[in-house]
């Protein structure tokens, strides 16, 4: 088993004379929960949504568990990979329980009671009773909406988790409760999470390893301990200091 589940190569991307990525080179490890924060504009999105395949490289490479993902199917590389954004981006029509099901639906087919035991599982993980399986998003509050979509994305077991500022849209209290339940969900699965977060703080207090960019490029990448007490630049210590 690869021990770097995430590995970018020289990835580049550029929209049209605007460069957003220009050479990029990082490795993952399994397991690990990766905070990506920098300012507006530095580049965060881009690269999370490079993992997935939802955005392609102009050039390098980027491989998931091994593989490139540019020789992969990617609608079957992104089954296998979770998705969480703010606002939870649930189907208005579906129930909860509909919801969670979505991707383990695709992937069991015929085996509708793996469907149902992950979906019970995972609204339970996500810290929600199952009384609301059967209601619709516009029934829930925003926390809970954003927990059925933290389940969605983890509902089909995937080894990777994308989450792109998933808590942003919340009060600060819900937004507190979130993180305890993240931290805690990544602990009892050891899934590897990419987090992207415009909040110095919420990056610190989550990742296991903090990314911070800036146009791009890797100012520093480290334990948050090591960023606090050892921040590699000017640019560092301001974001890591600001009140």
């Amino acid at each position: 088993m690869e021990k770097n589940i995430i590995k970018f190569e020289h990835a580049c991307k550029s929209y049209g004379d605007n460069v957003i990525i220009p050479d990029f080179n990082l490795s993952i490890k399994r397991g690990e929960f990766v905070t990506l924060v920098g300012t507006s504009g530095s580049g965060k999105t881009t690269l999370l949504k490079m993992i997935n395949g939802l955005i392609s490289l102009d050039s390098g490479t980027i491989y998931v568990d091994g593989k490139d993902i540019q020789k992969e199917d990617l609608i079957q590389l992104r089954r296998n990979i979770g998705y969480a954004i703010q606002g939870s981006g649930l189907f208005p029509h579906m129930s909860v329980r509909q919801n969670i099901a979505y991707v383990p639906n695709l992937l069991n087919k015929k085996n509708k009671e793996k469907t149902i035991k992950a979906t019970n599982k995972w609204i339970k993980v996500v810290g929600l009773d199952e009384e609301l399986l059967d209601r619709y998003p516009d029934e829930l509050s925003g926390g809970q909406q954003q927990r059925v979509g933290i389940a969605r994305s983890l509902a089909a077991s995937p080894d990777i988790l994308l989450m792109d500022e998933p808590f942003g849209a919340v009060d600060e209290i819900t937004r507190k409760q979130l993180q305890a339940e993240i931290k805690r969900i990544h602990k009892e699965t050891n899934v590897t999470i990419v987090f992207v977060t415009h909040d110095i703080n919420e990056a610190m207090t989550l990742g296991t390893k903090v990314l911070v960019l800036e146009k791009g490029e890797i100012a520093q990448y480290d334990t948050p301990e090591n960023i606090m007490k050892h921040p590699a630049d000017d640019y560092v210590s301001k974001l890591v200091n600001k009140e």
